[in-house]
C-alpha cells in the first residue's frame, strides 16, 4: 500500500465563485478537468486526530508563516476575515469565501513534521530501491570497462 497524497473537498453553494477565489486570490496551481471543474494543488500537509463526541467530523486549515501578512494581502483584495484568535497551537483566522462558506488559516506555533515521508509504507516510494546481496556481489566482481584513449 502506498499513500501518494490527500484530496480535500470544500463543499459550496456556489463552487464557481469559490474556485475563482482559490485560483485568483490564493493563486493555487490547478488542472482544469472541463466544465468548470478545477482541482487545486496544495502545499505540503499534515493531519492530526483530535478527540470528539462524534466521528466523521473533519476540518481544513491552510497554514501560513505570517498570519498578519496574509490578512493584509487578503483584506486589500476585499476578502472578509475574522480577528486573529490566539491558540496554544497557533494563530487562527477564518476567511469568508465568496459563496459565504468559511476557510480557516493558521500560523502554527507547534513543531511541523517533515513533508517527505521518513518511515512506514509511504516512505518506500520515496527511497531508492535497496540493492540485493546478489546484485551487489555481481557488481563487485565485474571488471572495470577499459577506457579508450584518443590520440
Amino acid at each position: 500500500m502506498h499513500i501518494t497524497g490527500a484530496h480535500a473537498i470544500i463543499y459550496s453553494t456556489n463552487p464557481t465563485l469559490d474556485r475563482a477565489f482559490l485560483r485568483d486570490v490564493l493563486e493555487f496551481r490547478h488542472v482544469d478537468l472541463g466544465d468548470g471543474w478545477l482541482i487545486f494543488a496544495l502545499p505540503p500537509a499534515e493531519v492530526a486526530v483530535h478527540p470528539s463526541e462524534k466521528n466523521a467530523v473533519h476540518e481544513l486549515y491552510l497554514m501560513c508563516d505570517d498570519i498578519e501578512a496574509l490578512l493584509s494581502t487578503l483584506k486589500t483584495q476585499g476578502v472578509a476575515c475574522s480577528a486573529v484568535r490566539e491558540e496554544r497551537w497557533g494563530r487562527l483566522v477564518q476567511v469568508t469565501l465568496p459563496a459565504g462558506g468559511a476557510l480557516g488559516f493558521y500560523q502554527p506555533k507547534h513543531a511541523r513534521p517533515n513533508a517527505a515521508p521518513t518511515n512506514g509504507p509511504a516512505a518506500r516510494t520515496a527511497r531508492r530501491p535497496r540493492r540485493t546481496a546478489a546484485r551487489a556481489k555481481s557488481r563487485a566482481t565485474k571488471r572495470p570497462r577499459a577506457r579508450s584513449r584518443r590520440r
